[in-house]
């Protein structure tokens, strides 16, 4: 049985859903004096320099409000979630900020449909408690488990009363919104239409989970890329898709991969029984190249992929394009 977690880990190895590389934005906050709030979502770990001071203080990469003088009540920042869905567990990363983190902080979540502006979101009373008031550390990564089903927009994150964090990161698996599907062909290996890494052959360089992204990768960090194999065998990937579908084209992008891209790969599908389907035989490929290749769709649907490159080496991106099966 493969575990919902990547290789057996804990929640923080599914995808960050909030992260600026997939869409998130901070959409609002109450007090922002010191750090802006769009830091929460910037992809990497925070930064900091001593001594480095400006005009309101020492800077910090960061969410950083005003000591609370006189006015009652917390902190909040709102996160719109580049790809929406069930969050197994958010970290609330305090990286740097020693004297001036907050002793507690809590989150919530809401389930918005279209574009309402975000002073309309906040002030909502109908945001659904994920995580109640706990007790953070200062200057360290606070992991929380989430026990949730739901599929979610957006979270806000609450500071008691005040103080900053450098990073706030949601852990989760990426839910389509219902109204998109059965409009046309999907791409059923996305990681916003539902579709999550299971398990790897190797991942020294960068996470499988990238393969998934939407867009194209901006360099080779934005990719998947294993260490040099010294043996006969070949890496792998193991995708659970979007829904039970045939896949009629796939897209197997090396950009940015130019002397570690793997010289051929191979597409297997699975069926709910564990059936094995073979969708792609192995094929050549070339560096720094978007592949697209046209499958015979597989007499049954498939609900998982395998994806085999020989023998090792870095993709930049994975697109499995088909129809749901109804």
């Amino acid at each position: 049985m493969v575990s919902r977690y990547l290789g057996g880990d804990d929640f923080t190895s599914l995808p960050d859903l909030a992260v600026r590389a997939l869409g998130g934005s901070v959409i609002w906050a109450d007090d922002e004096f010191f750090a802006e709030k769009e830091n929460l979502v910037n992809p990497g770990p925070s930064q900091y320099q001593p001594s480095t001071f400006g005009h309101k203080g020492q800077v910090y990469d960061g969410w950083e409000t005003r000591r609370h003088r006189g006015k009652p009540g917390d902190d909040s920042a709102i996160v719109r979630l580049g790809v929406p869905g069930v969050i197994r567990g958010v970290v609330v990363d305090t990286a740097w900020f020693k004297g001036n983190y907050p002793p507690e902080v809590s989150l919530s979540a809401l389930a918005i449909e279209g574009y309402p502006p975000a002073e309309e979101i906040a002030a909502r009373t109908d945001w659904v408690t994920l995580l109640d008031r706990v007790k953070v550390g200062g200057d360290c990564r606070n992991p929380f488990e989430v026990d949730d089903e739901n599929r979610w927009t957006h979270v806000k994150l609450t500071m008691h009363p005040d103080g900053g964090v450098a990073r706030l990161r949601v852990h989760g698996e990426g839910r389509p919104d219902p109204a998109l599907l059965g409009l046309g062909p999907l791409d059923l290996a996305a990681l916003e239409n539902g579709a999550i890494v299971l398990d790897c052959s190797n991942r020294f360089y960068s996470s499988p989970n990238q393969l998934l992204y939407p867009g194209l990768a901006r360099e080779m960090g934005d990719g998947w890329e294993t260490a040099r194999r010294r043996d006969d065998g070949n890496d792998w990937v193991r995708i659970r898709l979007a829904g039970p579908g045939a896949i009629s084209l796939a897209e197997i992008d090396t950009s940015c991969f130019l002397g570690n891209s793997p010289g051929s790969a191979s597409l297997t599908g699975f069926t709910s029984d564990g059936t094995e389907v073979e969708l792609m035989a192995r094929t050549d490929l070339l560096p720094d190249t978007r592949h697209r290749f046209v499958l015979t769709p597989a007499a049954a649907s498939v609900e998982e992929v395998r994806l085999d490159i020989y023998p090792d080496g870095g993709l930049a991106r994975l697109r499995l394009y088909g129809e749901l099966s109804a």
